[in-house]
C-alpha cells in the first residue's frame, strides 16, 4: 500500500499520577499537538490496589480507596481540562482510573498499552537520585526499556 493511503495510530497514552511532573507530561501533549484532529488522548492513573495487610479492616481499606479515588478524580480533572484548553475535543479525551494488582507500575502501564493498542506513551520522569533510579529503577526508564511497537515520550 503507498505511504499516502496508509492510516496510522494515532492514540496517545498518558500515564500520570499527582506530581507536578505528570502535569507537565500532560501540558507537553497539550502544546505540542494543539488539539489537532485525528488524536485521541488517554489519560491513565492506575490505582494499585493496596494490599490487605496495610489496614486493620476491609473497611479501612475501602475508605482509604475511596478517599484516594475522589482526590485523583479531582487531579485527573485538572489533567483533562488542560487538553481541552488545548483545543482537544472532549470526545478525543479519555480518562481511566483502573484499580489494579501490579508487579510494577511500568508492567501495567505497558499492559494498558498492549490492550489498547496505543502508539504513543507519555510519561513524566520522576525527579529520583542516581542511586534511587540504580537501586529501584524507575517507571518511565522501565517502560522505555520494556515498550515496543510504540513511541515513548518522557517528559521531565
Amino acid at each position: 500500500m503507498p505511504a499516502e493511503n496508509q492510516v496510522f495510530n494515532q492514540d496517545i497514552l498518558i500515564a500520570v499520577d499527582e506530581s507536578e511532573n505528570a502535569e507537565r507530561a500532560v501540558s507537553y501533549v497539550a502544546r505540542l499537538l494543539e488539539g489537532r484532529a485525528g488524536f485521541r488522548v488517554t489519560i491513565l492513573h492506575i490505582i494499585q490496589d493496596p494490599e490487605e495487610d496495610y489496614f486493620p479492616d476491609p473497611a479501612e481499606k475501602d475508605k482509604w480507596l475511596d478517599q484516594y479515588r475522589a482526590r485523583m478524580a479531582q487531579r485527573v480533572e485538572v489533567y483533562r481540562r488542560i487538553l481541552l484548553a488545548a483545543g482537544f475535543a472532549p470526545e478525543r479525551v479519555s480518562v481511566r482510573t483502573p484499580t489494579l494488582s501490579c508487579p510494577s507500575l511500568a508492567e501495567c502501564i505497558l499492559a494498558e498499552r498492549d490492550e489498547g493498542k496505543y502508539a504513543t506513551i507519555v510519561v513524566g520522569r520522576k525527579g529520583i537520585s542516581r542511586k534511587e533510579r540504580f537501586l529501584f529503577g524507575s517507571v518511565s526508564s522501565k517502560i522505555v526499556n520494556h515498550a515496543s511497537n510504540c513511541t515513548v515520550w518522557v517528559v521531565s
